[in-house]
């Protein structure tokens, strides 16, 4: 590992009294790689404090443009990146909070024929995406190049928080959700709504178990589903397993 400069032991001093982080901690942030599928309500606010929390080098994947209705909860692009592509906006954003994190872009859908590539040399992996498809085919790929995932959901006033860890032991998001459900049953943003802030909840959530899962702290949200009541101001849990006749990739 390398050592810290004099800079960073500035600005990671926080970091660096806590016994549970410390300087080989943050170390482990700075070498780490963290892809983050879609830099809209979820990937914003993990991307802020990944790349304030100093993780080396983020690896942003979205094929969409800032659009005005983006900027109730996509907080880190800014009214004057509206028609800009998202990957570009968000990385010129990160680069004004941390400008020691290496931003790559990729402007582009992720797909089952580029998932491998996409995913290659990452220590962890953000699902901030918005469709069952792209969830399942993510969960696939995470599996099989044995990459921890961490996967949230939004709704209206509610959010879901899940993290998958590799192992033949551990349970995928097909354990959690065996078929791909009817469209019409889980409407996206566009079509349900969603309150702004709720994004940021689940979203910096997120991002508190990518910075667990590097640093190897504490109990991850593993074979575990939070889901979150902005309106009851509740939070509840249920716990899963492997599923018998998982078709997901079980090595």
């Amino acid at each position: 590992m390398r050592e810290l400069t004099e800079n960073e032991f500035h600005r990671y001093a926080r970091h660096l009294i806590l016994d549970e982080v410390g300087e080989a901690g943050q170390e482990k942030l700075l070498e780490a790689r963290v892809v983050l599928l879609g830099a809209g309500g979820l990937g914003a606010p993990v991307s802020l404090y990944l790349a304030a929390a100093g993780v080396g080098t983020l690896v942003l994947v979205d094929d969409d443009v800032v659009d005005l209705t983006n900027l109730q909860r996509q907080i880190v692009h800014a009214t004057d990146a509206v028609g800009r592509p998202k990957v570009d906006s968000a990385a010129e954003t990160l680069a004004r909070v941390n400008p020691g994190v290496v931003v790559e872009r990729r402007e582009q859908r992720l797909t089952r024929e580029n998932a491998a590539e996409m995913l290659a040399g990452a220590s962890v992996v953000v699902d901030g995406s918005d469709n069952f498809e792209t969830r399942f085919a993510l969960n696939d790929a995470c599996r099989a190049a044995g990459v921890p995932l961490v996967s949230g959901a939004l709704s209206r006033f509610e959010g879901q928080l899940t993290t998958i860890l590799p192992g033949a032991d551990q349970p995928c998001y097909r354990c959690l959700f065996p078929d791909i459900p009817d469209p019409a049953l889980t409407p996206r943003c566009e079509e349900a709504g969603i309150l702004g802030a709720v994004a940021g909840v689940i979203g910096t959530l997120q991002g508190v178990e990518v910075l667990k899962v590097i640093l190897g702290l504490g109990e991850p949200m593993a074979g575990r589903l939070m889901l979150y009541d902005a309106l009851a101001g509740a939070m509840d849990e249920i716990r899963y397993g492997v599923r018998p006749g998982c078709t997901g990739p079980h090595t």
